[in-house]
């Protein structure tokens, strides 16, 4: 099953990529935005594609990009559908010279990701799924690979954090998992690509507590959930995009729908909660 705008979407993050490339690995002059995260002449341009292509996409479905933002809560309360991007997911690992950058597209309705497209520029690989659409991974020249989350890892649990944004929360529910389940590996993943690791199969857990925002992560949850994953608030809830005041989402815990040991880490979460 597919969604009639998705097509488009893929191809307008293709060329979001193609955008950004230039840039990459070239000592790209960075600027710090107001809440003091940094911005590029790469963000700016990818910004343009997207915002621009999505309108001439579906011209009804209004855009809140991380670049284009200072929208009211009062207009985007009367959102029933909106596109939710970030046109370059991991700027610091870009401006490191990383590969690990992201150009994240997705489709929300009432609060709900429909879709999410994740790009991965530096390496041409581009997931894309959702809930209702299955996940799916598209390499270079071939055709799209079907990915499911794995429910029951061959031994311990593989854990992916943020490289740049751990918090003492995080270790706190972290050591808890080591008391539950013995040693956990730990692997560091920047930007969106630690939900395409979950949706892959190739991890089985990412803790996020410490703060992000709904462009962050809605194009990547939505990848998940077509694999077989959920994204879940440290009460056990979905993560949501209702319109609210702050574009910040609640802290939250990324897993498979189905493990096993799904209820004994929301339990765990649900103390530091």
């Amino acid at each position: 099953m597919s969604h009639p705008l998705l097509p488009g979407v893929l191809e307008l993050v293709q060329r979001a990529g193609e955008a950004i490339l230039p840039f990459w690995c070239q000592g790209v002059e960075v600027v710090e935005k107001a809440d003091a995260s940094p911005v590029t002449a790469a963000d700016l341009a990818a910004h343009c594609i997207l915002a621009d292509g999505l309108q001439a996409l579906e011209p009804s479905i209004p855009v809140l990009s991380e670049e284009d933002a200072d929208i009211a809560l009062g207009e985007r309360a009367g959102w029933s559908r909106w596109w939710l991007v970030d046109p370059l997911d991991g700027t610091k690992e870009f401006i490191a010279d990383s590969e690990e950058f992201t150009v994240n597209v997705a489709l929300i309705e009432h609060g709900e990701v429909v879709f999410g497209v994740v790009g991965i520029p530096a390496r041409g690989v581009i997931y894309h799924g959702g809930r209702a659409l299955g996940a799916w991974r598209v390499e270079p020249g071939e055709q799209p690979r079907a990915i499911s989350v794995r429910e029951t890892p061959t031994s311990g649990l593989t854990v992916v954090a943020s490289r740049r944004h751990g918090s003492a929360l995080q270790e706190q529910l972290l050591a808890a998992l080591v008391a539950r389940f013995g040693e956990i590996e730990r692997v560091s993943v920047g930007s969106s690509l630690k939900f395409c690791q979950l949706a892959e199969g190739s991890a089985d857990f990412y803790p996020r507590l410490a703060p992000t925002s709904q462009w962050d992560t809605a194009a990547a949850q939505g990848v998940l959930e077509g694999a077989g994953g959920a994204v879940l608030t440290l009460q056990g809830e979905p993560l949501r995009y209702d319109a609210r005041e702050s574009l910040l989402n609640p802290f939250f815990l990324a897993l498979p729908t189905d493990a096993a040991w799904r209820e004994l880490i929301v339990e765990e979460a649900k103390v530091l909660g």
